[in-house]
């Protein structure tokens, strides 16, 4: 549950951020009357989003299970992905957010009505989708083990009301945040939730018939490691670990963890990095 907790509060700080953004400037500009295009916007990406992980929940069943497990694990490895570059480029363009998204805005707000709309459907809507594939993946991981859907889910749901409450309170001057912490600290901390989601996809793909090594296990600590105790479910839930893990899970892993984890760092540390002195000419 604290894992998806914390994938729901990034995520829905994320797009609640960039909704208190865009309604910040129209109020500031005085173009209030633009106000209810933003929120049919973000309605519009709210349904399409709850739309999409309906889909992603109900879809696959009533497949065969090479065919589940085919999708599961092609769809976790996406997410993955999509997760990734999400990370990367939030740390990237945190500090620019706030001028890209009102130079969209006044781009918009001279054009046909609707252009306002797609601002709000595309900037929401990104997360949102975002959002709902990682957290189906992670969800599976956990209810494929403990046939328990609605803990994850409810976890999910309390991380993005909160970044729901604490949007609208930085919106309100109420509270201060500093948001690159809170960014780089969340960042890295996904990056191990994304290496369990994609090792829990690898194991799909290979229990599919699609990758080989399904019994070639590179450890097996089920006899010391009761699944049902409460620090495997938590080692479950929030790092997808298994105590039978497979050599290909493993490798992936950490070909996975290691090399993004360096990357992301190496970039923290540059952006947090006083710039060096310009040189002195005699």
């Amino acid at each position: 549950m604290l894992a998806n907790y914390l994938i729901g509060l990034r995520e829905g700080l994320e797009a609640a951020l960039v909704v208190s953004i865009l309604v910040a400037y129209l109020v500031k500009t005085k173009r209030r009357g633009l106000l209810p295009r933003i929120w049919f916007g973000v309605a519009i990406a709210v349904l399409v989003s709850l739309g999409f992980g309906f889909a992603l929940f109900y879809g696959p069943r009533g497949l065969t299970f090479e065919a589940q497990e085919t999708i599961g694990g092609t769809l976790s490895i996406v997410a993955v992905v999509f997760v990734t570059w999400m990370i990367f480029w939030m740390a990237r363009a945190a500090r620019s957010l706030s001028g890209e998204l009102r130079g969209q805005i006044d781009d918009a707000a001279e054009g046909p009505w609707w252009g306002l709309v797609l601002v709000a459907i595309f900037a929401v809507g990104r997360e949102g989708l975002e959002t709902a594939l990682f957290l189906w993946s992670a969800t599976e991981a956990v209810s494929r083990d403990t046939d328990s859907t609605w803990q994850p889910l409810v976890g999910a749901a309390l991380g993005i009301v909160t970044a729901v409450v604490l949007a609208y309170l930085l919106y309100r001057g109420a509270i201060s945040i500093n948001l690159s912490t809170f960014f780089t600290w969340t960042g890295g901390f996904l990056i191990l939730v994304a290496g369990g989601v994609l090792s829990y996809g690898v194991h799909d793909l290979q229990e599919a018939g699609v990758l080989p090594g399904l019994h070639r296990l590179a450890w097996d600590v089920s006899d010391t490691i009761d699944p049902t105790t409460w620090y495997a479910t938590l080692l479950k839930g929030i790092f997808n670990f298994s105590p039978a893990t497979t050599v290909l899970e493993a490798t992936v892993w950490v070909l996975y963890v290691v090399p993004v984890m360096f990357l992301f760092v190496r970039g923290a540390r540059r952006r947090t990095s006083p710039p060096a002195p310009a040189p002195v000419h005699s």
